[in-house]
């Protein structure tokens, strides 16, 4: 029996198996797919997450993180503001940053499951009983759900959001291009809005938003970026000058930004399973990392597991991670109104513009603090 079950390798999930490990427990990771591997992701990361890679030794200077010091905001029109941001970020992809914390697990003596899916979790007399693909079975104490934005996982625990239909899909690609390289951009065109920022080598990652409704209209990718991102004429320049380096975009369907019950039938939630803030600010990345150290260190404080110290560790850890980032998500909830219309979009532009504290608060609330 392990100590602690991970399911998904993403961020958050890879970050509390270096903590446990660490620590002693004995910790797997199981990932569906094999590393290194692309994501839907802005990859655009909030310096918030700096002093603390660095405290565990997994800042990955190595890789050539891009610094990124401004924020560019355009309407559906192309009429844009561009702003400082006080803390900043670094850009840098997923394909190199997980494979790299995945590393760092198994180097301090986590087990990783690659290529392996659960297909159902289960309460047992000691936690749980995971049955995995190819008919096998693992029980573990704990169960850390890490699994991402939306998983099959999700529908096997019955969680709620997974019931209710989202419109949103999201796309990805890494392109070469001529852009500016300290800045995340944000470009709003009808019906989504498409985040570029510079990561690592001569790349940049060209992320959106966007809706199944139309795509399906449209009939394709391509065809729905030239009827809907080419509106606003700065993608336009993008959609025709870049070079992109793969074959085909990264895409996934249903995006929810709904709530989530961070604890769900025992199983301990991190990361997007826990919840999806909007990709307004691409702070998507520092909450996972931040919310992997939140739920391991709660981890440790409670073990071992006694007599109702589960219970205690569960409404600890919810009400810790709903203190630290449920107003973070409401406020992103809230802004992602603004954009994807040419109206609303027009108007932030414009107030942004001409009332440059509103744009840094705005910054404040969904970005943390250094940690």
């Amino acid at each position: 029996m392990k100590d602690v079950a991970i399911v998904g390798g993403g961020l958050a999930g890879l970050i509390s198996a270096i903590q446990l490990a660490d620590a002693g427990l004995e910790v797997v990771v199981i990932e569906q797919k094999e590393y290194p591997f692309h994501k839907v992701c802005g990859e655009y990361i909030s310096n918030e997450v700096v002093p603390f890679l660095k405290s565990i030794n997994c800042y990955p200077e190595h890789l050539n993180p891009v610094p990124i010091s401004h924020f560019r905001l355009s309407d559906v029109k192309g009429q844009e503001v561009r702003m400082p941001l006080d803390l900043g970020g670094f850009g840098l992809s997923r394909y190199q940053l997980d494979n790299y914390l995945y590393q760092q697990g198994l180097g301090r003596g986590a087990e990783g499951m690659e290529r392996t899916k659960v297909r159902a979790i289960e309460p047992s007399a000691e936690g749980f009983q995971l049955e995995l693909s190819g008919g096998k079975r693992m029980e573990a104490r704990l169960v850390l759900g890490a699994w991402g934005k939306r998983s099959t996982t999700d529908k096997a625990l019955e969680r709620e959001f997974i019931e209710k239909r989202s419109d949103y899909i999201g796309v990805k690609y890494h392109i070469k291009a001529s852009l500016p390289h300290d800045e995340v951009a944000l470009h709003n065109y009808p019906g989504g809005y498409c985040g570029v920022v510079k990561i690592e080598g001569d790349c940049w990652n060209m992320c959106y938003l966007g809706s199944k409704e139309q795509l399906r209209h449209y009939g394709g990718i391509e065809e729905m970026e030239q009827n809907t991102l080419a509106k606003n004429p700065l993608l336009k320049r993008i959609l025709q000058e870049a070079e992109y380096i793969h074959d085909k975009p990264e895409v996934i369907n249903e995006i929810s930004f709904r709530p989530k019950p961070v604890v769900e039938n025992g199983v301990l939630m991190a990361g997007d399973a826990a919840g999806l803030i909007t990709p307004l600010c691409g702070n998507g990345m520092a909450m996972a990392i931040h919310g992997g150290k939140l739920l391991s260190d709660h981890i440790k404080l409670h073990w071992p597991l006694r007599k109702g110290s589960r219970d205690v560790l569960e409404r600890s850890y919810a009400r810790e991670w709903q203190r630290l980032f449920g107003n973070r998500l409401w406020v992103g909830r809230q802004t992602q109104k603004l954009f994807g219309n040419a109206a609303a979009s027009g108007l932030a532009v414009k107030f942004l513009r001409n009332v440059k504290p509103a744009g840094r608060y705005l910054m404040q609330q969904t970005h943390g603090q250094p940690f």
